[in-house]
């Protein structure tokens, strides 16, 4: 009797580990929930590692510095040409102001999307918003 009850056991645990083994895969992959599950968990650890990581934080400095730097380069040149007479440093001056506009749309939208890597310490060289160039 404890020998068939032993089977009996063993083939419900084969069983079950097999159900396990074939469900959770599909689960994970073929469902919205699992998927949003999976997402979810997989977001909050690289978070949890952008947060820890200097190299992440790094970028996001650096990328914004470089950012910054074409932002007033732009800028510049605009205003030392927005009011001259000469058709063609003229159209250098709207041409400064488009990509300028530009980046400070795109940095705009990138300290958005990582402002969570300063956790509201922000270097005083990084700004949290552009200004567009009316």
């Amino acid at each position: 009797m404890v020998v068939k009850v032993s089977k009996v056991l063993i083939g419900m645990l084969v069983a079950f580990f097999a159900i396990i083994i074939i469900g959770l895969p599909i689960f994970f992959n073929a469902t919205p929930t699992g998927k949003s599950l999976w997402n979810s968990w997989f977001h909050s650890v690289q978070v949890a590692d952008d947060n820890t990581n200097y190299e992440t934080k790094k970028k996001v400095e650096d990328t914004c510095r470089s950012m910054i730097s074409t932002y007033n380069s732009d800028k510049l040149i605009y205003e030392q040409y927005k009011d001259s007479d000469n058709t063609e440093k003229a159209s250098w001056a709207e041409q400064a102001k488009m990509r300028a506009n530009k980046t400070a749309s795109s940095y705009n939208n990138y300290v958005l999307k990582n402002k969570y890597v300063w956790k509201n310490n922000v270097p005083d060289d990084i700004f949290m918003v552009l200004p567009y160039i009316e």
